[in-house]
Parts: C-alpha cells; sequence; structure tokens
C-alpha cells in the first residue's frame, strides 16, 4: 500500500526524532512496523500561533519497498557533430537553455561576457574592497548570472510555464542538497550554488556543447528580417541559424543594440526602492514568537509583507534571512544594492528588498522621450542618485528606518553586512517622491502588522533597482521575436521571468522553441 498524507509535527516532538513513521502509523491506523518507509514531499513552518508547527506531505509505504530512483531522467546526447543553437548568456536561462539543446540533440554554443565562476570571485572582491566595477564580470554577469553569488534562492510563483519539479531535480542531478525537493521555500545558498554551476558548464562541455567565458558579443547582422551572424568584442564574426538570447535584466548594452537596429523593445513595468536591514535576532523574535535565541530546529526566519499605498504595491522582494546585502551595480559610477544568503542563513542580519511598483504606463511620464528605455532611464538616474549621496564611490546611502519614515538625518547608522560600507544620507528627501512617501507609509504599515519590525535598529539602504527588466523584448507563440527570424528572447532580460527557476524553465521552452526546423 502507498498512501500520500498531510502530518503535524510540534518542535517537541521533532527533537525526539522518528516521528514522521509514528505520526504516519497513528494517522493510518496502522502497526508502525509494516511501514516500510516514509517520503517527504514537502515540509514548511507554521509559526502564526505560540505553537509552532511543522507541516508535513509525506508518501508512506506500507509492507512493500519504497523507491529509491527519480522518475526523471536527463537524456544527454553527444552533441559534438550536431547542428548548433547560439546562446548569448550563461546565467539560469542560458544554461538550461544548453542543456535543453543536449537532450534535443542539438549543439549549443554559450557566448558569455563575464568569467567562470572561480574568475569572477577577484572582480566581487573589487567591488566590495577596491569600489571598482568591471563592467563585464560583477554580482549580476558571469558564470550563472545574477544568482550565483547572489543567493539562490529557488522559491516561484511560475508554476504553470513548465515543470518546476523537473528544474529542481536537475538542480539535485547537478550536485545541490536534495532538501531543495521538499522545502516549501528552497535555497541553495551563495557558497554552494557556484559548485553547482561549475557542474552544470562540465555537463555541457562533456556532451560536445561550447562556452566561450569573456566573450561579450558588440553587434547583429540583420538580412531580410532574419539574424544570420553574431560579432564579438574580439572582432570574430560567427554566422548563426538560432539564437536564444539570455543576456539578464541588467545587459544595458544589449538593450540599446537592438534599438539601434530598430528592432522592436517595450517599456515594462518594474518595481524599485531599498533594502532593509534587521538584526536577524529581531526577525526571530517577531516570527517565532521567542525572547531570547531561536529553537535549534528553527530556520532563521524570514517574511513576506504587502501593502497597497496609493495605488501600487509595497512589498518585500527577494528577503534573505542570516544574509548579506551585496553591491550590485553593473557599471561605475552607479550604486545598486541586492541582498544574499550562505546555505546556513547564519549571518547575524537579515535584509529584504521593500520595494514599490512603478507603472510604466502611469508612472513615468517625465521620461516618456526616450520611449521603450523610459523605465531603464529612470532606473539609471536613480542609481547616479544613490552613488553622488553614497559618496561617489560603492558606499551605499543609508538611514535608519525610524529616521527615514519620520524624515530625518540619522546622525549614526547601525552595523551593516554591506561590505563597502555605508553613508548617512537624506533618503526620505532624495528618493522620487511616487517611491519615498510609498515607502515611508508602507514601512510604517509593515510595523503594524509585525510589531517589532519599525525599529531604530534597523536600516534602509539605497538603492534596490534590479528587480526585473524595465525593458521587454516581445516575442510571438512562437517564442520568436515577431520582427526578427531565428532570434528568441529569453528569460530574465527579454522580460519572461522573475528568479533562478522561471528562468530556467524559459530557457528550456526557447530551446524546445529554437531547434523546430533547424
Amino acid at each position: 500500500m502507498v498512501k500520500d498524507i498531510q502530518l503535524r509535527t510540534t518542535l517537541h516532538e521533532e527533537s525526539r526524532g522518528g516521528i514522521l513513521v509514528q505520526k504516519s502509523a497513528e494517522y493510518l491506523g496502522i502497526n508502525p512496523d509494516t511501514i516500510t518507509g516514509v517520503k517527504v514531499l514537502r515540509k514548511s513552518i507554521d509559526s502564526r500561533k505560540a505553537t509552532i508547527y511543522i507541516n508535513y506531505k509525506v508518501t508512506v509505504f506500507v509492507n512493500e519497498p519504497m523507491p529509491e530512483d527519480t522518475a526523471y531522467i536527463f537524456d544527454y546526447k553527444d552533441v559534438s557533430n550536431a547542428k548548433p543553437v547560439h546562446i548569448v548568456g550563461f546565467g539560469p536561462a542560458g544554461m538550461y537553455a544548453a542543456l535543453r539543446c543536449i537532450e534535443l540533440g542539438f549543439k549549443p554554443i554559450v557566448l558569455e561576457r563575464g568569467k567562470n565562476v572561480q574568475d569572477r570571485r577577484r572582480d566581487l572582491r573589487a567591488i566590495n574592497q577596491e569600489h571598482y566595477v568591471n563592467e563585464d564580470s560583477n554580482y549580476c554577469f558571469g558564470e550563472g548570472g545574477a544568482g550565483t553569488y547572489s543567493d539562490g534562492k529557488l522559491y516561484t510563483r511560475s508554476l504553470k510555464r513548465g515543470d518546476v519539479r523537473r528544474i529542481f531535480e536537475n538542480l539535485v542531478y547537478h550536485g545541490a542538497t536534495s532538501q531543495i525537493l521538499v522545502d516549501a521555500h528552497p535555497h541553495i545558498g551563495t557558497n554552494k550554488l557556484p559548485k553547482v554551476v561549475q557542474n552544470i558548464r562540465e555537463t555541457i562541455l562533456k556532451y560536445g556543447g561550447e562556452i566561450h567565458f569573456e566573450t561579450r558579443v558588440t553587434d547583429f547582422t540583420i538580412n531580410n528580417n532574419r539574424i544570420i551572424a553574431i560579432h564579438l568584442q574580439n572582432g570574430k564574426e560567427l554566422p548563426v541559424q538560432r539564437v536564444i538570447l539570455a543576456t539578464g535584466h541588467s545587459a544595458r548594452d544589449i538593450f540599446y543594440l537592438l534599438h539601434n537596429k530598430n528592432i522592436q523593445l517595450q517599456a515594462k513595468s518594474f518595481a524599485m526602492g531599498v533594502r532593509v536591514e534587521h538584526p536577524q535576532y529581531i526577525i526571530d523574535s517577531i516570527q517565532y514568537h521567542c525572547s531570547g535565541e531561536r529553537h535549534e530546529l528553527l530556520p532563521a526566519a524570514s517574511y513576506s509583507l504587502v501593502q497597497q499605498v496609493n495605488q501600487r504595491g509595497v512589498y518585500s522582494f527577494c528577503m534573505c534571512p542570516g544574509g548579506f546585502i551585496v553591491p550590485a551595480a553593473t557599471a561605475n559610477g552607479e550604486v545598486v544594492v541586492n541582498g544574499m544568503s550562505p546555505s546556513k542563513r547564519n549571518n547575524t542580519f537579515a535584509n529584504s528588498g521593500i520595494v514599490v511598483e512603478i507603472n510604466a504606463d502611469k508612472d513615468l511620464y517625465k521620461y516618456e522621450h526616450f520611449g521603450p528605455f523610459k523605465g531603464l532611464e529612470y532606473q539609471k538616474d536613480l542609481e547616479k542618485l544613490a552613488f553622488t549621496s553614497g559618496g561617489r564611490s560603492q558606499a551605499a546611502p543609508a538611514q535608519r528606518l525610524t529616521d527615514f519614515v519620520e524624515g530625518r538625518l540619522s546622525p549614526t547608522l547601525n552595523g551593516c553586512s554591506y561590505q563597502p560600507g555605508l553613508k548617512s544620507a537624506p533618503l526620505h528627501s532624495l528618493l522620487p517622491k511616487q517611491i519615498g512617501s510609498r515607502l515611508r507609509s508602507g514601512l510604517k504599515a509593515f510595523g503594524q502588522k509585525m510589531h517589532g519590525y519599525y525599529t531604530h535598529e534597523a536600516n534602509v539602504v539605497g538603492v534596490e533597482s534590479r528587480t526585473s527588466s524595465p525593458v521587454n523584448i516581445p516575442r510571438n507563440e512562437q517564442l520568436e521575436h515577431p520582427q526578427i527570424k531565428g532570434l528568441f528572447p529569453c528569460g530574465e532580460g527579454g522580460g519572461y521571468a522573475g528568479g533562478i527557476v522561471s528562468a530556467a524553465m524559459d530557457g528550456e521552452r526557447c530551446a524546445e522553441a529554437a531547434v523546430v526546423g533547424l
């Protein structure tokens, strides 16, 4: 007999161990000795009340063996001499487009402007310590894309866009912990993800694909509305038949290149705001109803908040318990912040983007003359403002949370995880009113929803501006650009994804579309 059931345990019960077999037997009314295995399908924490529960969805095997093998098989073929598909960008969309090409019997040729995961580390160190941004190798550009060194969170709402489980199983196949298959909010961690990314690279190379690092695309040749060649920074020209464009939300040069060639683009709505960082113990005490240290079986607490303010959503984004704030600029002369967590989420701070919806049709009237780039130019202006108000370095402008909401400069700031450092600045008056005023109202409302959240012990750090692409590269039902044959906009850079998993799924779909008729 095989049964899928829902179980609840308390922390006290969890501490005893072996509780799932016992609970399963009680639920089914059978002898625990007849249970041959319990497979956890889903695990989540319910801390809404004083008693904290662990919720499980499990499959119980009674008097029959528990299967060990996954139902997912990744059938990679030798594609050394197969027809090529060119992929620009090697973030999640590009990686999974390449893997899917190999499964389908086509040779992926990947062109990545940045460096491999090992060599990227030196450039990240230069941003943090020397305040110098390598415009081709940073927290956004390089092997694995923005997710590699900025967290590796796998939570997605894109359940209708593809097989989410398949992406998770493939990450486990390439070395990720199997715990991501069961956690309600799965997370690999910035310290573990680079090895997974390296393993994916090795799979692609093993089966005959090509990956070229430090290879920036600078131009396209279009003939009769078909892409026929790619030009590289080193002067080389590559003939192409199919191009999957997976360059990420920060490859502004690609947007400008397409626009200069009269290739259709559209402005897209997005979100911008700040990072808010609390000591982790404050978030733990709020979420777990505790005054001291959290229970050893509980992970660092997270939160998810949303509030409507003047017809726009103000919400938490990319929440990083036990994490760090990192510099995500892709050029000198701008300051951008993002968040990440190591796999153990054991840092002393918790940070989250707190952002405001920006409606591209209604909120950017002063930028209308930029056409499809009105959101992009607005984004750039805010990042330049953060650069100058932070002291013209990668130091970020900041205020204590209460000072930001109440409109006063902070004479001192709290400790912070952001390595380049903070500089006290009046963000409450520097941010555009449509962002700043909504943030102030939203943060005050969050303090009412989470008692203790609104505190002078938290910092507001600017600016969180790269939540998603402000530009959309259109495509038709065949996932091909409606104007340019052979060009397949993909992932976050095209405006079709919002994280690692949705980008990976979109990469697979674009690979499937690109090989049709090849």
